[in-house]
């Protein structure tokens, strides 16, 4: 499910008429040309649309007449291994968290939720859709989370402390929440729900936001150019990064320097 010049499909099950407008408008806005909205009123719907249009992410409402948003990701998931399945509800149980994780959701968002936190996870949903098409073997996936279950979960101080420098250590590079699972040995999904826990964000939002604070430091430097910054926090491209770093902070890179005068 590589990428390159195809737009990305994104479905939006919902059974609310409103909440279904307001993220796609959301998600148009943002993304415009990029994407293909699709949307569905209920579970059953979702997963006629996502087979019929062959949709690359699925932003999925739990609670749904029919076939809920979590009987839909699991229908949806046994056709396809690679598409990347985002919650949006406003259910905060462990239960709901559990079988999200079973699924290999991406993420979980609550509602209401800010229309950032949506954005950024819809980047990284977008990126792994570009990058690779990472199809994991179920039985290895299922025997790993009973494994993760049974241990002992690591210390919430150790977790942060090791993945905070992790990142630190390399956020100028083209990283992602799967390199850093990684270091963990952790499933993607496992990784998430445990980031979150520790972060009170997604992996992609954390390192967002630090790449723009490390860029306001550089910003301070007159002798350094915007586009050698952005490279220097690890963005390929100097617009996406003014892009980013607007909508982060309000004001253009150059907006920003012009403010330390």
């Amino acid at each position: 499910m590589v990428l390159e010049n195809s737009k990305y499909r994104i479905l939006i099950a919902d059974d609310e008429p409103i909440e279904r407008a307001v993220i796609g408008k959301n998600i148009r806005n943002y993304f415009g040309d990029e994407v293909e909205v699709y949307e569905a009123v209920n579970g059953r719907e979702a997963i006629e649309v996502f087979r019929q249009k062959d949709c690359h992410i699925a932003l999925l409402d739990i609670s749904m007449p029919g076939i809920d948003g979590l009987e839909a990701a699991e229908e949806i998931r046994r056709s396809n291994e690679a598409c990347s399945i985002i919650f949006l509800t406003a259910y905060d149980e462990f239960d709901f968290a559990k079988r999200a994780i079973r699924v290999r959701a991406l993420d979980y968002l609550l509602k209401p939720s800010t229309r950032e936190e949506l954005i950024m996870v819809l980047e990284e949903a977008i990126h792994l859709a570009q990058q690779q098409a990472v199809v994991p073997e179920a039985k290895a996936e299922s025997a790993q989370g009973n494994e993760e279950e049974k241990q002992e979960p690591m210390k919430n101080q150790l977790f942060a402390d090791y993945i905070r420098g992790y990142i630190e250590a390399h956020y100028m590079e083209d990283i992602s929440l799967q390199d850093a699972a990684e270091q963990l040995h952790y499933s993607d999904a496992y990784f998430c729900r445990f980031f979150k826990q520790n972060f009170d964000k997604n992996f992609i939002m954390y390192l967002t936001e630090l790449r723009v604070e490390k860029a306001k430091e550089l910003l301070e430097d007159m002798t350094i150019n915007v586009k050698d910054i952005s490279q220097k926090v690890g963005f390929r491209d100097s617009s996406y990064f003014t892009k980013v770093f607007k909508r982060i902070t309000g004001v253009t890179p150059s907006e920003y320097r012009y403010g330390l005068l």
